[in-house]
């Protein structure tokens, strides 16, 4: 020992002075710390900064995650909100268009006292095709409906007559039908005939007007209403009006084309005659 520092000493007494001196400079530079937790600190610190921006990270992606997640929700009770309100307003459209056809129908028994008792049904199925022309309504026995009774539209214009009916059913075939044949008059002319389906003519929505007198006298667009001579059928309502006048395959006799009132294809509401005063 005494050799070393004999050999040292010097070493050793300069080693001690550098090491008073650099804890004296960092004491001075760390006024608020001592040397050995200034040096922890400035070891830690990358650490520190590492961990707070990963801390800053994690919090602005939950940050984000809340803030998405709280705009699906709103988007989906907005999308929910528009859905209500195009209901509400869809229906409220549907209620105008039928109150509308309501007033129209109170009009028209207004005007024609002898249609006592009217039954309302929607229209859930058309079917055309070669053969037939035909609605189904859902309404039927249960409400009075039967076989042979008239349906009209809301302005009164002929729809068809019913064909078949079950308890909540009824089926309509439609003034083109080849089944359809009924008592009508001219209503210029009072010339009578017989209103009825065509093959030919079903799939362009028109029928018939035959047995015309053989001095008929028709001209395109006079109107057609029922006769109402047998009793089965109200006399007066609206059959449709005259398309053209063409002569039979004979020669002889003519009969007229005729373009029905009712819309058959835009119908959604029609309105059926239960019963009805025969007028003389």
């Amino acid at each position: 020992m005494k050799n070393f520092l004999k050999q040292h000493g010097l070493w050793v007494l300069f080693a001690a002075a550098v090491l008073s001196v650099s804890l004296a400079v960092m004491s001075v530079l760390s006024a608020n710390a001592s040397p050995l937790v200034n040096l922890t600190g400035v070891l830690v610190s990358p650490f520190r900064a590492g961990y707070t921006a990963v801390a800053t990270w994690f919090n602005d992606l939950q940050n984000y995650y809340k803030d998405t997640t709280d705009l699906q929700a709103e988007n989906a009770a907005l999308r929910q909100q528009i859905a209500k309100m195009e209901e509400t307003i869809r229906q409220a459209e549907a209620d105008v268009e039928e109150n509308k056809k309501f007033r129209e129908l109170m009009n028209l028994t207004k005007q024609r006292r002898d249609l006592t008792d009217f039954e309302a049904a929607m229209v859930t199925e058309h079917a055309v095709s070669n053969w037939t022309s035909s609605l189904t309504l859902n309404k039927g026995t249960s409400l009075g409906i039967e076989a042979g009774d008239c349906v009209i539209d809301e302005c009164g214009n002929l729809v068809g007559v019913i064909s078949q009916a079950g308890t909540n059913w009824s089926t309509v075939l439609t003034l083109v039908d080849t089944d359809t044949s009924l008592g009508a008059q001219v209503f210029r002319t009072k010339d009578l005939g017989v209103a009825q389906g065509d093959f030919s003519m079903m799939r362009k929505n028109r029928l018939r007007l035959d047995y015309l007198p053989a001095d008929s006298a028709l001209l395109a667009g006079d109107i057609v209403v029922t006769s109402g001579l047998s009793g089965h059928y109200p006399s007066g309502l609206v059959i449709g009006s005259v398309e053209e006048v063409r002569l039979d395959d004979s020669g002889a006799a003519s009969y007229a084309i005729l373009d029905p009132a009712a819309d058959f294809d835009a119908l959604t509401e029609v309105f059926v005659i239960k019963s009805f005063e025969i007028v003389t």
